[in-house]
């Protein structure tokens, strides 16, 4: 059993993380609540994927806890992340008379912590949710720091609130239902941690067996991301450099429908922000190669069909514009990134 605190100026919280610990959900909460006004309704929230696998045992494990148990489950898939899921979540919570006190158990992947998360921020202006992940990816990377929110037609995240989950409870017994391309999602995510502040983490991924240094793996994810969190909760240094290959990655998702997962877009795009950093002198250290040779050992794809005319008008929209700037993260060497601002116009002639 591990547990790692995020302190944030919002508050402080926990991850717990240890096998078998969704059966203790309710001595978790008491112990997450103590001093709060205890919660009389819990609104479970999750996904048509993962609720015939996981719904029942959360419920059970919420019984001795004494509240009362609502359910509400969504259309499973990138494409649920919209304003109409939440609005179909928050009508759900009005209908049951979920009040400021009563609570949001947010059960799933980084789609269903982002979407929940998002409703409860919003929801009478801000109720306490719980996050307990069930990919790799969520659980080292979505589930922790409060970032939460839905995609629009422009874009990926462009509407979302900073909300802090009051728990974090990563179970990993939970992933062993997850089909091995999925779980190798989360790896992409975990790789990146490894390139952008632990070389450590990165060697170990890219020589070692995954399943026997799983929880290991989440670990010193969860400790790496909330050190960053303490530092920049709202995003506005040096967190930015979680973002590693996702600017390419976001691009990636939009042009091909969301047939390419996140995970997979996100190796994809490491590789190709660390050539184009080498390529362009900004970095003298060529990280790609051994960024691709860890991507592959998980059967992680390395390069896309799209082209640079294609991902350009993605790329522009990237939350992390600002003004005429964009902010590119990029790899010094393995284990240390760096932030590097680069003029839009300069930007778009390297796309073409």
């Amino acid at each position: 059993m591990a547990t790692i605190e995020v302190k944030t100026k919002s508050g402080t919280y926990q991850v717990r993380i240890g096998r078998g610990l969704l059966a203790h959900l309710s001595a978790e909460l008491e112990t997450a609540l103590a001093g709060q006004k205890r919660p009389s309704t819990i609104a479970v929230v999750t996904e048509s994927n993962v609720a015939p696998l996981h719904l029942t045992a959360t419920v059970e494990a919420l019984a001795p806890f004494g509240a009362k148990v609502i359910q509400h489950v969504f259309p499973a898939g990138e494409t649920s992340k919209k304003l109409d899921t939440v609005a179909g979540i928050l009508d759900f919570l009005a209908e049951n008379r979920v009040t400021r006190s009563d609570l949001v158990v947010a059960l799933g992947g980084g789609v269903t912590g982002d979407i929940a998360g998002f409703a409860a921020a919003i929801y009478l202006r801000g109720i306490r949710v719980v996050q307990i992940p069930t990919t790799l990816l969520a659980a080292i990377d979505s589930s922790v720091g409060g970032k939460t929110g839905v995609d629009l037609p422009a874009g990926k995240n462009l509407c979302g609130a900073f909300w802090q989950p009051s728990l974090v409870l990563c179970d990993p017994d939970l992933l062993k239902t997850l089909p091995q391309e999925i779980l190798h999602d989360g790896v992409a995510e975990a790789i990146k941690y490894g390139v952008i502040g632990d070389r450590p983490l990165f060697d170990l991924l890219a020589t070692q067996n995954l399943d026997e240094h799983l929880e290991t793996v989440i670990e010193r994810c969860v400790a790496s991301k909330a050190d960053i969190v303490a530092r920049d909760e709202f995003d506005r240094g040096e967190r930015a450099l979680l973002n590693f290959g996702h600017t390419f990655a976001h691009a990636i998702e939009k042009c091909s429908g969301f047939a390419v997962s996140h995970g997979r877009a996100v190796g994809i795009g490491m590789v190709m922000m660390s050539r184009l950093a080498f390529q362009q002198g900004w970095t003298h250290e060529e990280c790609a190669p051994a960024i691709a040779t860890a991507l592959q050992r998980y059967a992680l794809p390395i390069a896309t069909e799209f082209t640079p005319a294609q991902l350009l008008p993605y790329l522009l929209g990237d939350k992390k514009r600002s003004g005429k700037e964009l902010t590119l993260v990029i790899p010094e060497s393995i284990g240390r990134c760096v932030l590097h601002p680069i003029d839009v116009e300069e930007f778009q002639r390297l796309g073409k």
